[in-house]
């Protein structure tokens, strides 16, 4: 179901501590191939998480979002709000707009679980 073809960009600037070693709650950015849309995440604390905002208008543009919406509420699929420095990050990768003040981001599990339920509601493109 999930076509792997990364890119990443490495640990976001100005996370490093004095010795060279990444802190806890360093993030990686990137690309990854999901069903055959090319979306940008972030990988924070190991977990690879996408903006819900880029899910909603690429990979799930022809379904209403109160519908995607009510799914995540019955899977039980929360999301959560990024930080400024990880809200720049998802701009200068392009996975939000540049005039976007706030995101919120979804988990891998939880994006694939969404994709999963969504399967018989409408086509992908």
């Amino acid at each position: 179901m999930f076509l792997t073809c990364e890119g990443t960009f490495g640990i976001v600037p100005a996370t490093m501590d004095y010795n060279g070693e990444a802190r806890p709650g360093d993030f990686h950015a990137g690309y990854q191939e999901i069903e055959g849309i090319n979306l940008g995440y972030l990988q924070i604390n190991g977990t690879q998480m996408f903006a819900l905002a880029q899910v909603l208008s690429d990979l799930f543009k022809d379904i209403p979002r109160t519908t995607i919406s009510k799914k995540m509420e019955t899977l039980k699929i929360k999301s959560r709000r990024c930080d400024l420095k990880e809200l720049r990050t998802l701009k200068a990768i392009n996975s939000v707009p540049t005039r976007a003040v706030k995101c919120s981001l979804i988990s891998k599990a939880d994006l694939e679980a969404l994709c999963t339920s969504c399967k018989s509601l409408g086509p992908r493109r």
